[in-house]
């Protein structure tokens, strides 16, 4: 808490002022100020506990009992008081592989915890990256309706004009006003999704306000497409592979947990105790001690230990059936992964093209129309297939941003 308070200021600064921010700068200010993160340390940081608490079992335990009593009617010459104070030091010798079974299923919690914010850790990157490649993309498509509306303006002054001097029909300039108006509305509604992703981004830092952000990298700069790695290497790197291993070897040690409670226990102390003697006539008190051997031996409980291991066996059952599927579910996921990478690079590559063509069939058409050779719905439909391809050209390369950083999350990289 201490340290969400001291960030806070700064926080603030930057979020009035932003100035540029890279891809890196965000996802680690998305991991400062991300709830999951904090739970995460906060689940690992409980397993630590509990792996110490499980520790202290193989230590001799000192406790203390005590008790004062007082009698309402005196007998003779006794005080009607008298107390008794007992300490007692405890040493388990042998507690059945109870306590190195439980040692050991905590430390497997704790690793567990550990992978777990791991994980954490790479679903938070994808969010951010998601968030930031959003804010790039609305940018540029916020661009090109504007431009797009800049280019139907001067379209419909050309003609408006021309309409005066009668050189065109009524229809035209209502054609071209209609396609204006169609243009600015779309132009507002590509605002309107801007703010909604300026909020995700912002939400992220858990922040309120849609303050103007300045990206450092866009989705215009050359990403590089990451090495695809083998199933057996996307195994050993994925942090919920090992969570699933630890969930296992945690559910084994459950299974030593649930036998050694009905082996035999033997513990060795020292008890000693200082108290009054009894009926206390002269409030003298003595001291006197013990050793101490227990055990404890089970003989019979009506099958309750076969029935409580078959339970803790069904846990281990379990953990092994989550963890194959979780190893078709990675392996199917890398694929789909790797090939939605593939193909955005290739729709990227391709729109390039495609937009160099577009916009130089604007052009021959914007000059055609104002050289008397071309019709405004010549001109017009260049518009559209202009803003219809610069809008794929940007879908592309966010899809191909956003592939890089979900393989990067499902590879573990």
């Amino acid at each position: 808490m201490r340290k969400i308070i001291l960030l806070l200021p700064s926080l603030c600064c930057v979020v009035s002022a932003w100035a540029q921010i890279s891809l890196d700068a965000y996802r680690e200010m998305v991991y400062t100020y991300s709830t999951e993160m904090m739970n995460a340390e906060a689940a690992t940081s409980r397993a630590r506990s509990n792996v110490r608490i499980a520790y202290s079992d193989f230590l001799p335990s000192l406790s203390a009992s005590g008790t004062f009593t007082t009698d309402f009617r005196r007998s003779g010459d006794a005080d009607l008081w008298g107390f008794m104070l007992q300490p007692q030091i405890e040493q388990l010798l042998y507690g059945g592989g109870a306590v190195r079974a439980a040692y050991r299923q905590a430390q497997a919690e704790y690793e567990y915890s550990l992978s777990g914010q791991e994980q954490t850790r790479l679903d938070m990157r994808y969010a951010a990256d998601y968030a930031y490649w959003t804010i790039s993309a609305m940018k540029l498509y916020v661009a090109a309706t504007d431009e797009y509306v800049g280019f139907i303006s001067a379209l419909y002054r050309v003609v408006e004009e021309r309409f005066r001097e009668g050189y065109v029909a009524k229809s035209d300039m209502l054609q071209v006003e209609a396609r204006l108006s169609e243009a600015r509305y779309s132009q507002i509604a590509m605002k309107n999704n801007y703010e909604i992703a300026l909020h995700r981004f912002n939400n992220l830092l858990g922040i309120e306000g849609t303050e103007e952000v300045e990206l450092t990298n866009t989705i215009l700069d050359t990403i590089t497409m990451p090495r695809r790695v083998t199933v057996d290497e996307m195994f050993s790197r994925r942090p919920d592979m090992r969570m699933a291993e630890l969930s296992i070897r945690a559910a084994e040690q459950g299974v030593n947990v649930a036998r050694a409670q009905y082996n035999p226990r033997l513990t060795a102390g020292v008890r000693g105790s200082w108290q009054t003697y009894s009926p206390n006539t002269s409030a003298k008190t003595y001291l006197d001690g013990a050793v101490v051997v227990g055990l404890n031996v089970p003989i019979f409980h009506w099958g309750e230990r076969r029935q409580a291991v078959n339970v803790a066996q069904t846990a281990v059952r379990t953990a092994e059936n989550n963890m194959e599927q979780l190893r078709r579910d990675a392996a199917h996921e890398e694929a789909d992964g790797w090939s939605a990478m593939t193909s955005s690079y290739s729709q990227m590559q391709s729109s390039l093209r495609n937009v160099e063509i577009a916009s130089e069939n604007l052009s021959i058409s914007t000059y055609s129309y104002n050289e008397g050779q071309a019709t405004v719905l010549d001109v017009l439909q260049a518009q559209i297939s202009w803003i219809q391809i610069y809008s794929n050209a940007i879908t592309a390369r966010f899809n191909y941003a956003v592939a890089v950083s979900e393989y990067m999350r499902l590879a573990a990289l």
